[in-house]
């Protein structure tokens, strides 16, 4: 018997059905698309830990599809193995006459998609990708000169200048799921691709307009709930960014500028791929790292004697979320206190972070290390101590995270921060000089 002609649709950091872009176009296409998810065994091999939060959260969001599409009698297939057999098995089981999806920029997505576009091609198959995890991609955002940009606040001033009525246009992916495939499908368990269900969950995120009005005064305390807890969310795409960007740009240009550095960095690696291991700022290669793993272990368990630095710290190890603030103060602290490469840390954070996104994680780690395109200077050096009496003055967030704080079972700092301070001041002159 023939085989139904189908196109298919592989959800990766898109993982909704409202406002997607990849989905909308497969289903204005020609005919019936079948929904596709790939659990990278790639990818889940690398992982340590047995009850990611990050698995558990996409099985979880997986499970929230197949319940959506069921009411339609329809369903998402999904598969655990590498994303080449998993093709393999698709081409297969089901006649594809195309396949859609939303582009991915990061070095390795862009190597599986270039090996899975050359295996469907070579059987015919178109492959369309689609632009959604961002709102300007790739060359969109360029120098009069046609170069990709290497500072924030041009590129920032650009990409508010590129905005249409369009930018944010709602792909209303929603209003055509008649055209799905009609299929019954089971999603795997957690047990069978090798993991538990996870303590740690991903919290709602609030993008109410009192939030966004209140952004820019309550962004930097970690005790207020002053943040939108977003980041997982755009992450994987259970939100659009575009209607982020639709509320944002309404209500909160602090918020907005939040966004637009998201971009800043996807691009940056896009064009950079380098910086996924390298410094950006080559002149940095030199700095000579003191990496002592004793010290390292004790900023990873929050046991460094500052405060600031160990709340943050401990908030991400029991949580899998770190206030922003204290993501550069702990990071500071890192490169600079402590004299250890950024890679370490970048390395820790991708372990732990549920909303961990290589673009915005690197980024963020290369300017706290003064290596990368939008750099603190090497010689900006957060004073752990002015930081807790400015952002948690009350010592509320402290307190939460450190219950012995105050007491003998506190440990006293792993060093001197002045000393710390003028020891990094000179490395890092003699490494660029």
């Amino acid at each position: 018997m023939a085989k139904d002609k189908i196109s298919v649709f592989w959800f990766r950091r898109d993982l909704r059905i409202n406002d997607n872009h990849g989905l909308l176009k497969a289903l204005e296409g020609d005919y019936p698309v079948l929904p596709i998810f790939i659990f990278d065994e790639n990818i889940l091999d690398e992982l340590e830990d047995e009850l990611d939060a990050r698995v558990s959260f996409i099985h979880q969001t997986l499970n929230n599809l197949q319940n959506q599409l069921s009411k339609r009698h329809k369903g998402l297939k999904v598969y655990y193995d590498t994303p080449e057999s998993a093709w393999e098995k698709v081409l297969e089981e089901f006649n594809v006459q195309s396949v859609y999806t939303n582009r991915d920029y990061e070095p390795y997505a862009q190597s599986r998609d270039k090996n899975i576009y050359k295996l469907l091609k070579e059987k015919e198959i178109h492959f369309k990708g689609f632009k959604d995890h961002v709102i300007f991609e790739k060359d969109e955002i360029l120098t009069q000169k046609g170069e990709p940009y290497s500072v924030f606040t041009p590129y920032s001033k650009n990409w508010k200048s590129s905005l249409t009525e369009h930018t944010f246009q709602h792909f209303k992916s929603e209003d055509n799921l008649e055209n799905l495939y009609t299929i019954n499908t089971n999603l795997p368990e957690l047990s069978d691709i090798g993991f538990k269900e996870s303590d740690i969950s991903v919290p709602d995120y609030d993008l109410s307009d009192s939030l966004l009005k209140d952004y820019k005064q309550d962004r930097d305390y970690p005790a207020i709930n002053g943040t939108s807890r977003l980041s997982p969310h755009l992450r994987f795409g259970t939100i659009s960014v575009r209607e982020v960007c639709r509320q944002a740009k309404e209500v909160s240009e602090p918020f907005l500028n939040e966004i637009i550095w998201r971009d800043f960095y996807s691009q940056v690696l896009y064009h950079h791929p380098k910086v996924a291991t390298e410094n950006f700022r080559k002149k940095y290669d030199a700095v000579e790292w003191r990496n002592n793993e004793k010290e390292f272990e004790k900023w990873c368990e929050g046991k460094t004697g500052f405060p600031i630095v160990d709340a943050g710290m401990r908030q991400l190890n029991q949580t899998g979320w770190m206030h922003n603030r204290l993501r550069m103060i702990t990071a500071s602290f890192l490169c600079k206190d402590l004299l250890i490469d950024w890679r370490w840390g970048e390395a820790y954070f991708g372990k732990k972070l549920l909303d961990y996104d290589l673009a915005s994680n690197n980024g963020g780690w290369q300017w706290a290390a003064g290596t990368g395109t939008d750099a603190a200077p090497y010689f900006r050096i957060f004073n752990p101590e002015s930081q807790l009496n400015k952002y948690d003055p009350d010592l509320k967030f402290v307190k939460k995270w450190i219950p012995e704080y105050g007491t003998e079972d506190y440990p006293d700092p792993i060093v001197d921060h002045k000393e710390a301070r003028e020891r990094a001041l000179s490395v890092y002159k003699s490494a660029i000089n």
